[in-house]
């Protein structure tokens, strides 16, 4: 019956089109612009409303028979920081059936952007009508460069940035990079230009992410503040299901992630899903997450802790939430 069902469908649609062509000359249609072939053009600003209906979109028989939807520049993109928690924050989400978002961190924005846009979209899931396209690359939020890519790809573009205790984080980025070079020097001696002085040394990388206020004037130049999200990776560990509810509504999601998603890893030390998207199994992050970090003199983590508080006030100032970092 489906069958014959498409049979009479297509040949009505072959026959209909001959008859309207026989009674009057239709001009040849134009070919689209390349905007319209590839939303979100540098230059041209692509709201979330014109990328759904952008004209390559899959029509619903289409999308019913192939399930594969149409590939579209992403609508909102997780932009920072590194070792804040975004891994989990895009686990977590990729359990909402509206959110379709890319595994692997693409690093266009600031290592393939020559690739140009086409590049970028192809790398993109598929999505339907009403799904939104997101990736995650932590070092956005850190590269000079990415704020204008951004924009010029789409001024609408909605920003998340998970951020967190940046003492912390810089020990986490130095136990990462440590797991993978055990020969490096202490994260004492890299901490300071001179340890006599207490001159902390900026230009070490782990450091420098942790200084958010000044990253976050760079970003202001091209987004308004009220299209930035900052998530709490401190919360995202002691409530998951509050901080996913605040991005849910950010993202313009209903709220369907909430606290019987998860369940809290004793191990592991953080939470974990009880199904991830397209499993029936629990899912925690790999052993890559959760090192143990090694033991910091507390005399540096204190003097870490002085350098940071002005720039967390005026972080706090910005954003107009108090992380309680101290």
């Amino acid at each position: 019956m489906l069958f014959l069902w498409l049979y009479m469908f297509y040949s009505c649609a072959g026959s209909c089109a001959g008859l309207a062509a026989r009674g009057s000359p239709t001009p040849p249609r134009a070919a689209p612009p390349l905007a319209a072939l590839l939303p979100g053009e540098p230059g041209e600003e692509s709201s979330l409303e014109e990328q759904r209906a952008a004209p390559d979109a899959a029509g619903p028989i289409s999308s019913f028979f192939n399930g594969s939807g149409t590939k579209r520049l992403p609508q909102a993109i997780i932009i920072g920081v590194k070792k804040g928690g975004t891994r989990a924050l895009l686990e977590f989400l990729r359990v909402h059936p509206d959110v379709r978002a890319v595994g692997a961190e693409p690093h266009f924005f600031d290592r393939n952007y020559e690739r140009g846009l086409a590049w970028y979209r192809d790398l993109m899931p598929r999505t339907l009508e009403g799904q939104i396209t997101m990736e995650k690359t932590p070092s956005y939020f850190v590269t000079k460069e990415a704020p204008a890519r951004i924009s010029s790809m789409s001024k609408g573009t909605k920003l998340i940035v998970v951020v967190r205790d940046p003492v912390t984080r810089a020990i986490s980025d130095y136990t990462q990079t440590l797991s993978k070079k055990p020969d490096i020097p202490t994260f004492e001696s890299l901490t300071f230009k001179n340890r006599t002085t207490g001159l902390i040394d900026t230009s070490w990388s782990a450091i420098q992410i942790g200084i958010y206020a000044k990253h976050l004037e760079n970003w202001l130049l091209y987004f308004p503040i009220g299209q930035i999200l900052f998530v709490s990776g401190e919360r995202l560990i002691s409530d998951p299901a509050g901080e996913l509810g605040r991005v849910q509504d950010f993202l313009g999601l209903k709220r369907i992630i909430t606290d019987k998603h998860f369940y809290f890893n004793k191990t592991k030390g953080f939470p974990c899903l009880k199904k991830a998207e397209g499993s029936s199994k629990p899912h925690c992050l790999g052993k890559t997450k959760g090192r143990t970090h090694p033991d910091i003199d507390q005399e540096v983590v204190q003097r870490l802790r002085d350098f940071y508080r002005p720039f967390n006030m005026k972080f706090y100032q910005m954003t107009g939430q108090d992380f309680g970092w101290d």
